[in-house]
């Protein structure tokens, strides 16, 4: 017992090794900060990125038709409203956003008739199989946005471009820190210059274009 007495003091004495036992108890909790820290992070980083793509496909489908300097009022067509959702996919290459991500462009019009705001026509992209929170192409509506704010259309001579952009977050570290996370972040541009929105022979109001579509909502 004596001998037993005398390791155990040494042992209390001894502090040989503690800076170790230290870094040990505080490495998780260390290792989990940095980890979640760097997953807010990116998460933050790539809710930027969903908003700019929003804003630049509202941006760009509200210029369609600026280059046609032809004495005719120009229109939309197929080809272009696919250019404009190719360049928005290549923006969220970094994020796998064409797999998880997709964009519902819509034409918020007035119809001379009644006056009321409609979805004249509509176009997505990306794969993830979500719809428009307002409606398909031809809904009648009050108007498009926050009931708040709502979006409308000025008159029948022209249309605003309104964009729904939607991606399910691909966490970092998988489900440790953030689970079933989805962005959705909306945009709306009117339309820069004059644009006919009822070409003959296109009742939906967009032309053919020189390839085949790709953007039709499913």
């Amino acid at each position: 017992m004596r001998a037993l007495k005398a390791v155990l003091r040494r042992l209390r004495r001894d502090t040989r090794g503690i800076s170790l036992v230290e870094l040990a108890v505080a490495m998780p909790v260390m290792l989990s900060l940095g980890l979640y820290g760097t997953e807010v992070a990116y998460m933050t980083v790539v809710n930027m990125e969903v908003s700019q793509i929003a804003i630049s496909v509202a941006d760009n489908a509200s210029r369609l038709g600026q280059t046609d300097n032809t004495s005719v009022m120009p229109t939309v067509n197929e080809t272009q409203i696919d250019s404009v959702m190719a360049g928005a996919l290549v923006e969220g290459n970094s994020f796998d956003f064409n797999a998880h991500g997709r964009i519902i462009l819509s034409s918020l019009e007035m119809n001379k008739d009644t006056r009321q705001q409609y979805i004249h026509w509509q176009r997505c992209s990306g794969d993830l199989g979500v719809g428009s929170a307002y409606g398909t192409a031809g809904t009648t509506l009050a108007g498009m946005g926050p009931a708040a704010h709502l979006i409308k259309a000025p008159d029948s001579s022209t249309a605003v471009m309104f964009v729904e952009v939607y991606y399910n977050y691909q966490p970092l570290f998988g489900n440790v820190f953030v689970k079933n996370t989805m962005f959705h972040r909306e945009a709306t541009f009117i339309v820069r210059d004059n644009r006919n929105l009822t070409p003959n022979g296109s009742p939906d109001g967009i032309t053919a274009g020189s390839s085949a579509p790709k953007s039709h909502c499913s």
